[in-house]
This record gives C-alpha cells, structure tokens and sequence, in this order.
C-alpha cells in the first residue's frame, strides 16, 4: 500500500512539475541571476527565446522544465528533448550544451563543469505560431548523461544553453564522443569555437537519490 501511495504521490507531484514550464524571457534571466549562474559559467545570459526542455517519462507525460525546478533523479533519464519558442525563430543550425558547474559540490566544485550533453546543428522539425521543435540533424559530440550527485551533496544545478552554430562548428576538434566530460568549460569552448552569447536557456536541480 506504501508504494503505490508513493508511486501516486511522486506522479502527482511530477503532473504539477508538466503544467509548469517557462513563458517569460525576464523571469527566466531573474532565475538564472538569482541561481549565479551567469558569474558561475562566466557567460552573459540576455535570452531572446524561450528554451523549452521536456523529459519523456515511462509513465505519465513528459516533464517540461521550469527555470530553477527541482526533479527527483529518476525523472532525467532522458534523453531530453527540445523547442524554442519566441517571434523571430531562424532556420538554424543551433547548438545545444548542457552543464553542470557544481560537481562533485556547489560548495567544492573542483571537476565542474562537467559536460552532460553537446549536440550541433539542431534544426526546427516542426513548426507551429512562435515555437519550433528543434532536431539534430546529425549525432550528438557528446550524448545526454543523465544527473548523478553525489551522495551527501546538495542540489546541483544542470544548465541547457542554445546558440546560433556558428560556420565551421562541424569541424571543431576540441570535444568529441570520448573527450573526458569532467573540468570541461563552457565559455572557453564558446570562445574558441565563436559560439558568441546563448540565445536561449534554462534550467534544473537534482539532488543525489535518497539514501
């Protein structure tokens, strides 16, 4: 009886978390200024879209994130997918990264930012009023790692940013599929590569699985 209260609660909770997802481009930047993250991740975060990242999940619908959620562990399976919404929407490519500049703790990141997901040349599939469904059209450099804080640390905070590709990305050979994803950079892979600011971004927190 215990775990089928557990499993209803735990969807309950995960059915609110799918009716809240982000729909103002300032709250979102309030968020991520009040998360630290622009300082953290040394990137200025002025977004002219909205990044919608939804979990598909085995039971229930997907998971759609709001800036600053907090989802159990075992809602991030992923792989995540993705759509921008706003007035403006290009044809692509973009650039999607995911981050995470707090492990193995926020109080202690010595192996951040660890690389949990880089992907190029995402293109709108599908197209509806001011949002797009964004696909890569090729492999991702770096497939989706699903969260996994370590036990004893607090909340991390997973950052999915997008950019403009810039020309020349595909041929980038700084990150491929078997470079470590540990101490990895964000802004000084944008820089190198030209990604210039992301121009859409949100993100989550996952604490470690409960003991």
């Amino acid at each position: 009886m215990l775990r089928v209260f557990t499993s209803a609660l735990l969807l309950g909770l995960l059915t609110q978390v799918v009716l809240c997802q982000d729909t103002n481009l300032r709250e979102v930047k309030q968020a991520f200024d009040d998360a630290n993250i622009p300082e953290d991740i040394d990137l200025p975060f002025d977004p002219m879209f909205l990044l919608e990242v939804s979990f598909p999940q085995t039971l229930g619908p997907a998971i759609v994130l709001k800036a600053g959620v907090q989802l159990p562990r075992n809602a991030t399976v992923g792989p995540p997918l993705f759509a921008i919404s706003g007035y403006g929407i290009r044809d692509g490519p973009f650039v999607i990264a995911t981050v995470d500049p707090d492990a193995p703790t926020p109080q202690n990141p010595t192996n951040a930012q660890i690389r949990h997901f880089l992907g190029g040349n995402f293109e709108p599939s599908r197209r509806s009023p001011g949002r797009a469904v964004l696909t890569n059209t090729t492999a991702a450099i770096s497939d989706w790692r699903q969260p996994t804080p370590p036990a004893g640390s607090d909340a991390h905070r997973y950052i999915f940013l997008v950019f403009n590709q810039p020309q020349g990305f595909n041929d980038q050979t700084l990150v491929n599929a078997t470079t470590p994803v540990a101490l990895f950079n964000i802004s000084a892979f944008g820089e190198a590569v030209g990604l210039g600011s992301p121009i859409a971004g949100t993100f989550m927190l996952v604490a470690p699985d409960p003991a």
